[in-house]
């Protein structure tokens, strides 16, 4: 006997075996794919009619009608002798003659593949077999029969779907969970297809989508366009004006030069003329005084010593801009040490959470309500609903990502979970949160410590 057969097809197996007590000698097994035919089909022939010599094969689109005969009766006889240019009945006649094989039971697994020559025989053989002959082939559609019983598999329950599962996945989630739910709906019953649980992949997630528009963005970098002509444009004006600025000021300091020998001799002005030491007169100017034109020379000389304050002035700058950088440099170091300071507030808030899981009841529950991979989506999703004084947070891996989960409260039944369940708010139900049991919530963060 197999190990394990769900409630129905236990009683399905029953109810072949009965149609055969009827009476009834060729049954028509029909479903479709993946429904668990060929299963069926094992169970019955091993657990029934043990005394009769049993023959079962799967039908294939190769196997012509010569091979079908032959496994057939080799399986039914002891060395028979086939002669191919017989029919099915002819040679299961002449074989009987020779020896008696007791009653016979036949599976065969894929009818639609038979052909019709092989069907007539089939249905001539169980009618008129001398000795108890009973006939089952599973088809996915009706095959041509006239007095062969059909009977139909269903696809399996909700409640024997969920069986089935338990039976092959030993951790699987509750049936609140949304993702597993509509896997259950969407299988329609189908073994085959629940078989094909990946609890690694039905996960769900909330995707935030990005509210602001193209229309925002293109604004945007339509603004960036603008600024970048306007920086280009005003350094070009300002090129021009400093290099007119410094044609300015060399035309000055050409204007007031001296030479040096000016400088060198000694200079009196006495009566408003120049008169130098070294010349034995004294020079009078011989044009009106409005176009005399006097050096003076004090400011000259005041003139040449303005490179000095000049140097004292790049010194000054220097000395500011060595202060502005300090600062700078320190106002850095003030927002690195912040930001030290909030990923240690950070980490001191999970680990109370994490102690807070540990000092819980591993039989507790509590109503998971976001499993993200940002961390900064769960930090707007509780300050969204006031959810502080309220939940928990704890870090998991999944797929060699940390995800970040947030759970609500701590409860000791099911029921009083589901209670409180209606008192979320609106916005916060509409993520359809489900309910986890603090075992499971410790595997998890014991995965994150590894």
């Amino acid at each position: 006997m197999q190990s394990q057969i769900l409630p129905s097809r236990a009683a399905l197996v029953d109810r072949i075996a009965l149609q055969f007590e009827y009476g009834q000698n060729l049954i028509v097994l029909l479903g479709t794919s993946g429904l668990g035919k060929s299963y069926m089909l094992e169970t019955f022939i091993t657990d029934k009619y043990n005394d009769f010599n049993k023959a079962f094969v799967q039908v294939s689109a190769q196997m012509t009608d010569a091979q079908l005969m032959s496994d057939l009766l080799e399986q039914s006889f002891n060395s028979p002798l086939v002669d191919h240019n017989l029919s099915l009945p002819e040679n299961y006649y002449q074989l009987l003659e020779q020896q008696q094989c007791g009653p016979c039971l036949w599976v065969l697994d894929g009818g639609r593949q038979l052909s019709e020559e092989i069907l007539i025989e089939l249905e001539l053989l169980s009618k008129n077999s001398p000795n108890t002959l009973y006939i089952i082939i599973a088809s996915q559609s009706k095959l041509a029969l006239n007095d062969a019983v059909e009977i139909y598999l269903e696809p399996l329950t909700l409640r024997e779907s969920k069986m089935l599962l338990q039976w092959y996945f030993t951790d699987l989630p509750y049936d609140e969970d949304p993702v597993f739910s509509t896997f259950l709906a969407e299988a329609h019953g189908n073994p085959s297809l629940l078989l094909a649980w990946q609890p690694s992949e039905h996960i769900a997630d909330i995707i935030v989508k990005d509210k602001v528009s193209w229309r925002l963005h293109l604004l945007i970098l339509m603004l960036l366009i603008m600024l970048l002509i306007i920086g280009l444009l005003y350094k070009s004006d300002m090129t021009q004006w400093w290099q007119q600025y410094y044609q300015q000021e060399e035309a000055q300091v050409l204007n007031t030069a001296i030479s040096v020998e000016q400088v060198s001799e000694p200079v009196i002005k006495q009566n408003d003329l120049v008169v130098t030491l070294n010349d034995p007169e004294v020079v009078e100017p011989d044009i009106e005084p409005e176009s005399v034109h006097i050096n003076d020379v004090p400011a000259i000389m005041q003139s040449l010593t303005e490179p000095a304050n000049t140097v004292k002035v790049l010194d000054n700058a220097i000395d500011n801009s060595a202060k502005n950088k300090s600062s700078e440099a320190g106002d850095v170091v003030s927002k690195a040490l912040e930001v030290e300071k909030v990923n240690t507030a950070e980490q001191a808030q999970s680990s109370q959470d994490n102690i807070w899981y540990m000092q819980q009841t591993d039989t507790n529950s509590v109503i998971q309500l976001l499993a993200v991979t940002q961390q900064e989506v769960r930090d707007n999703f509780i300050a969204q609903f006031n959810l502080h004084q309220q939940t928990h947070t704890y870090q998991t891996k999944r797929n060699n990502q940390i995800w970040w989960v947030v759970t609500f409260g701590s409860f000791e039944s099911i029921n009083e979970a589901k209670s409180v369940m209606g008192t979320l708010p609106l916005g916060v139900r509409k993520n359809k949160p489900f309910y986890k049991k603090i075992s499971k919530i410790k595997q998890e963060i014991a995965v994150v410590d590894q």
